[in-house]
């Protein structure tokens, strides 16, 4: 296998991860700020508090985007892995 091909398809597989984990992401840094906000403003410093509806949030989007996941996914093994697995 050459370099530039490894190195290519080592960027479109990061390039597919950083595609599929930015909604989740997005949405626990987004929870994450404001919980962090209502606890500094009632002085509420439960650890439950903050995890419970962060992971809640982290399920339901999960959830909703989970098609689009497996599209990025598939398009991705099927455009760039499954070729190169035929091609040796």
């Amino acid at each position: 296998m050459d370099e530039f091909i490894f190195y290519d398809t080592m960027r479109q597989g990061l390039w597919a991860a950083l595609l599929m984990s930015t909604p989740i992401l997005t949405v626990a840094l987004v929870v994450g700020l404001i919980i962090g906000l209502v606890q500094a403003l009632t002085s509420i410093q439960e650890m439950t508090l903050t995890f419970v509806p962060k992971l809640g949030a982290i399920m339901v989007v999960f959830w909703a985007t989970m098609g689009f996941m497996s599209t990025v996914l598939t398009d991705f093994f099927g455009d760039t892995i499954i070729p190169l697995i035929v091609s040796i």
